[in-house]
Order: C-alpha cells, then sequence, then structure tokens
C-alpha cells in the first residue's frame, strides 16, 4: 500500500513538473531530505524516483514557459566554484576506485540547488521549498521527539533508514538544529492559529529530539545557537528568563546515561571515539600539507592512505569535521572555497536584513534571513564534528536567502490608484500577507 501511495505522488507530479519546472525541485528535495520510499517494504524502496523527477525536471527546463535564468552574484559562483574543484582534485584522489562514486553523488547535489537557483524566483516558491524543508526533516524531530518522552531518552534518535545524509544521529541532530529556526519562521507568517501551534509543537519536539540523539556536537551546536539567540534579541533579559527553567528542566528529563554521554566532552582523552575523530583530522591536515591545492580526494579514510599520513595509522576514520572533510579531501583551495561561501551567503543575509529594514513590504525577508543567519550558525558549529560537506539542506537554504535578497532589493513596483466609495483614490503599498504582497 505505501508503494502505491508514493509511486502515484510521484508519478502523478510529473506531468506539472514537465510545465512547472520548480515543482520538480520541490520533489527532488523532498525525495532527497525525507527519503519517503524508504518507508515502504516493496518494488518502491530501491526504486529511482529520484533520478525520474531528475530527467523530468531537466527536460522541463526547456519546455517551460516560466522563467529560467541564473542572476550571477558572488554566492552563484561559489556555488559553481566548489563542485568544479571536487572535479580537479578527483583527477588526483588518493582513492579513486572510492572517489568516483562520491563524485556522482556530489555533482547530483549541487546540479539540483544551481538548477533550484535558476527556477525558484518569487515569495511563493521559497516558501514552499521551507515547507518542503520543514516537513522532509521536521517529521523526523517530530517522531523522535515524541520517542524521547516515550522511552525515557533511553534510546537514541536517528534519521531517515538507507543511506542519506541524514541517517546518522549526529546528522540529524545537526539537521533538525538547522531547521528549528525555519520552522520559526513560518511560524510568524502564518495566518492559521493551528499551523501555528503546530509549527510550535514541531520546534518543541524537535529540540527534544536533539537531545534523543546523544550528539555531542549537537549539544555544542543548540548552546551556540542559543547564545547567538541572546546576542541579537532585543529583550535578553526576558530571553534569558525564559531559558533559564526551561533548558535545565529538559535537560534533567534524560537518563543517566546522557550525562555520561556528554561528559566525554570534558574527558575526550579518555573517549576511543573522540581520539579516533582527532587522529583523523591531524591525518586531514597531514594530507594538506603534503598536497595544499588538491588534497587526498573524495573517500580518502582508507588503510593506506592513514599508514601513510596518521599520526595512529591503525584507527582509521572518516574526518568526521566538515572543515577537516574539505581541507583533507580538497585541501587548503577546497577549504578555502567553502569558507568563502558561507561568508558570502552570511553577508547575502545581512544584506536582505537591512533592505528590508527600508522596505516594509519586504519585513518577511529580514525574517528569513534571521532564520538563516541562526542556521547557518547551527551548522558550523555541528558541522565541527559530522562530515557533512555536500549536504544539499545547507545548500539549498544558500540558494533560498539568495533569492529572498533579490526579492527584497527589487525596485518597488507602482501600485495603480484604487477607487472607493467617496470617488477618491488611494495609492499605497499592498497589506502585509496580502496575495501582492506574497507574488513578489
Amino acid at each position: 500500500m505505501r508503494d502505491l501511495a508514493i509511486s502515484l505522488v510521484i508519478f502523478g507530479s510529473l506531468s506539472f513538473i514537465l510545465l512547472r519546472p520548480w515543482i520538480g525541485v520541490l520533489m527532488f528535495a523532498w525525495i532527497s531530505l525525507m527519503t519517503p520510499h524508504r518507508f515502504a517494504f516493496g518494488f518502491a524502496y530501491d526504486f529511482p524516483f529520484a533520478a525520474i523527477v531528475a530527467v523530468v525536471t531537466l527536460v522541463g527546463l526547456f519546455v517551460t514557459k516560466d522563467e529560467v535564468r541564473l542572476e550571477p552574484n558572488a554566492v552563484v559562483w561559489l556555488l559553481i566554484l566548489l563542485p568544479a574543484w571536487t572535479c580537479v582534485t578527483y583527477i588526483f584522489a588518493l582513492e579513486p576506485n572510492a572517489a568516483t562514486g562520491r563524485l556522482s553523488e556530489v555533482l547530483k547535489v549541487f546540479l539540483f540547488v544551481l538548477v533550484s537557483a535558476m527556477v525558484l524566483h518569487t515569495r511563493k516558491h521559497i516558501e514552499w521549498m521551507i515547507w518542503v524543508i520543514v516537513i522532509s526533516v521536521g517529521f523526523f524531530g517530530v517522531k523522535g521527539g515524541a520517542f524521547t518522552l516515550l522511552t525515557g531518552g533511553g534510546h537514541r534518535v536517528y534519521g531517515p533508514s538507507g543511506e542519506s545524509f541524514l541517517s546518522d544521529n549526529n546528522a540529524i541532530s545537526v539537521a533538525l538544529i538547522m531547521v528549528i529556526p525555519l520552522m520559526h519562521y513560518l511560524r510568524g507568517e502564518s495566518e492559521s492559529k493551528w499551523i501555528r501551534r503546530g509549527l510550535v509543537a514541531a520546534m518543541v519536539l524537535s529540540g527534544i529530539a536533539v537531545l534523543g540523539t546523544y550528539s555531542r556536537g549537537g549539544l555544542l551546536a543548540v548552546s551556540a545557537m542559543l547564545i547567538f539567540l541572546w546576542f541579537k534579541s532585543r529583550r535578553k533579559v526576558v530571553f534569558a528568563l525564559l531559558l533559564i527553567p526551561l533548558v535545565p528542566l529538559a535537560i534533567m528529563a534524560m537518563p543517566e546515561s546522557w550525562f555520561d554521554r556528554m561528559n566525554t566532552i570534558a574527558t575526550y582523552e579518555e573517549d576511543a571515539s573522540a581520539m579516533g575523530r582527532i587522529n583523523a583530522w591531524k591525518t586531514a591536515i597531514n594530507i594538506a600539507n603534503d598536497r595544499p591545492f588538491v588534497g587526498g580526494g573524495f573517500e580518502l579514510y582508507s588503510g593506506t592512505t592513514f599508514a601513510r599520513y596518521a599520526p595512529d595509522p591503525e584507527d582509521v576514520h572518516a574526518a568526521h569535521s566538515v572543515y577537516f572533510q574539505m581541507l583533507g579531501e580538497h585541501g587548503y583551495v577546497g577549504l578555502l572555497i567553502f569558507l568563502s561561501l558561507g561568508l558570502a551567503a552570511w553577508s547575502t543575509a545581512r544584506r536582505t536584513i537591512a533592505l528590508a529594514r527600508t522596505r516594509p513590504q519586504h519585513a518577511w525577508a529580514g525574517q528569513l534571513a534571521r532564520a538563516f543567519q541562526v542556521s547557518l550558525v547551527g551548522y558550523a558549529v555541528g558541522g565541527m564534528f559530522v562530515n557533512i560537506g555536500y549536504w544539499d539542506l545547507m545548500y539549498y537554504e544558500i540558494v533560498i536567502v539568495v533569492v529572498a535578497c533579490r526579492l527584497a532589493s527589487a525596485p518597488a513596483r507602482a501600485v495603480p490608484s484604487v477607487a472607493v466609495n467617496t470617488g477618491v483614490p488611494s495609492v499605497g503599498p499592498p497589506r502585509a500577507g496580502s496575495a501582492q504582497q506574497r507574488a513578489q
């Protein structure tokens, strides 16, 4: 039954995708982030839904009458440069056979990130995209939060099954941290009290799910995000008074095993997992120092590579850090491109916030940019302990804030006069939340 339902939804959307490629981007993101076919038990489990949606979307770019364009700016050029550089480092990969499969995955991710930048042009487009992200990742937050409450935190929360980027407990914790600010944005923009209440419940359950992942990186990311929010808050005292009772209450509800896990942050020298990560980080530095421009290429984590570069050649680990992942796999050049992309996206968000202050009709864009900044802080801190350099989630968020900035910086459109009963024409911007404003 699940196989048929999922197939009907996806195949039923193909005709719409052909005429409206932006719908194809939404569908591809849903399949990639949520992997709904993994909830089936029959033919749909391994069916290439993503490939079919991708092909139809790409064909739709040439068929549609909708606007298809890629507006160049610093962020877009870096979104092109980063995957291009991974192609260069692939040529010099230490493990070429393993690197081939990863290169294919990464190029698919960036291809559709760029396609999304080509077809998402309106507020409606990006808010639909945000809803897809929130539902896809938030589903596991609601499910994981309820699971944590029912089990008293006695078992870990994981992401979707299969080979998803979000399967690992550390990865899903960072994803939930990134999505909670987007939930908050949607709550503020929604006119339905039931949707607002549902989003508040989803935020609370997702926060509980983060604790339930037992992710030490997730805990640090949440802490960094809360500190950032406190600094940005105009009501710091009220914000602190709310956090002081709530945070300890949530933490104290967790079992002893959770505290044992978190305490290893301070005693990392005694934790084999932590020391394995440090060994992998030093290995990445050694590879980058030996091959500063190209690094070791994708999937360099093998016994052969560690025997050559690792302080402890017997302890073979993945980088478990987005920064050392980029450094080890793509050298100092790759790391510089990656960091430049993050800084350019942050700068775009700041510009959007500044524009929104002077253009009340684009206040929504400023709120979205603030949510993105909080999300980026969670990614930057949580990414210190997870291999998430090629996550489409982060890159989709970057595209969203770029589109929001473009909309906020567009020249104000003249609003036609409207005759009223008195016969006096009235000119002014559309009311906040109106159809005209949302179409911009």
